[in-house]
């Protein structure tokens, strides 16, 4: 699974005033590296949605695989900013806002990754290319396909699924953020439904776990759920048995009868690092930070191919791979241990709770 060759981008929505060298500029930048402009894409790879304060009109998405950043123009930008102007992002129902400020720059906010700053200098609309090319040449693995197949013995859960909702009990007791910053003291119970609805999950947590089953499968918690209650196999827990390349998808056992609630959204990587390390017997992703981890180089989406990769590459290349700390830019942890239990004596007390912004 990769991302297009040739990435399809349009626009949306009038140009608004005073914004038109930087819309001009950035498109100038995209096509420079390859990607195609079509303003009567149907189903473009990536929509550049152009919005005022006054009107954060969302594009609604024809294909799941369609990223949207949001272009507004701000002469003087309020403060505290993330508080001010996440509320944009979500109303438009973006991957990315970036709001322009002439002779500062622009800036940066997503839901995943926090807030950043180019400023205006030399090769700036390169420099704004260089933040928008990961989104738009990513691919969601979010699909799930449910397959009432896991054995009777396991529908209620097994010494492994035991040991994960102990962990889930003592991750949630470190009182670690939902997001890399604390977006429910940002956004309102309606912008924070929208969240919920534009990345299909059931609610916003820390972060998520797993353990190795056997040789193929692996037990994982669902998106959105409360950690600290981790009780339904199917619906709070998971068995993870493949990644199908050919749909994109993740495939999961359930017991029948079950309504499933989706794996989280990084089934995908952690699907890729139990197959690449055998030894490999547990994995914790936090949205916090240790000092000193080797860190991911691009701000990937989560639930994305491409971020799952990153990821892996980072792990192959640690002196044990079944004991590291591999950063995420901007997001978070992913955590190896051969154990959950030894996973958490490992970080318990090294956390730093609130992850830098590059």
């Amino acid at each position: 699974m990769r991302g297009m060759d040739v990435p399809v981008f349009t626009f949306y929505g009038r140009v608004p005033e005073g914004l038109q060298e930087f819309v001009e500029g950035v498109q100038a930048a995209l096509e420079a590296r390859g990607y195609r402009y079509d303003a009567q894409a149907e189903a473009p790879r990536l929509v550049l949605n152009l919005i005022t304060p006054e009107d954060p009109r969302p594009y609604r998405r024809k294909a799941q695989a369609t990223f949207v950043i949001s272009l507004m123009r701000l002469d003087r930008v309020p403060e505290p900013a993330i508080q001010r102007l996440y509320p944009y992002l979500v109303r438009a129902l973006s991957n990315m806002l970036i709001v322009y400020t002439p002779g500062q720059g622009a800036r940066f906010f997503t839901l995943e990754l926090g807030h950043y700053i180019e400023p205006e200098g030399a090769a700036f609309y390169e420099r704004v290319a260089d933040r928008i090319d990961p989104i738009a040449r990513s691919v969601l693995v979010i699909n799930n396909r449910f397959e009432a197949d896991l054995e009777p013995e396991l529908w209620q859960g097994d010494a492994l699924t035991a040991a994960l909702r102990e962990a889930g009990r003592r991750l949630a007791a470190w009182d670690l953020l939902p997001a890399p910053f604390p977006i429910e003291e940002i956004l309102p119970p309606e912008d924070l439904r929208h969240v919920k609805r534009l990345y299909g999950i059931g609610g916003l947590s820390y972060g998520n776990l797993s353990v190795r089953k056997d040789a193929q499968r692996f037990w994982m918690s669902a998106s959105g759920v409360d950690k600290s209650n981790l009780r339904e196999i199917g619906r709070d827990i998971l068995m993870v048995k493949g990644y199908d390349p050919e749909a994109n998808t993740m495939v999961l056992s359930v017991p029948p009868g079950v309504r499933p609630r989706r794996v989280s959204v990084d089934a995908i990587e952690h699907w890729m690092i139990y197959r690449a390390h055998p030894e490999v017997g547990a994995i914790i992703h936090v949205h916090a930070w240790m000092d000193g981890v080797p860190s991911t180089q691009f701000n990937y989406p989560c639930g994305t191919y491409q971020l799952a990769e990153a990821v892996a590459e980072k792990m192959r290349a640690a002196p044990d791979p079944a004991c590291a700390v591999v950063g995420l830019k901007n997001h978070g942890l992913t955590i190896t241990g051969r154990t959950l239990e030894e996973i958490l004596e490992r970080i318990e007390g090294r956390l730093v709770r609130q992850v830098p912004m590059t």
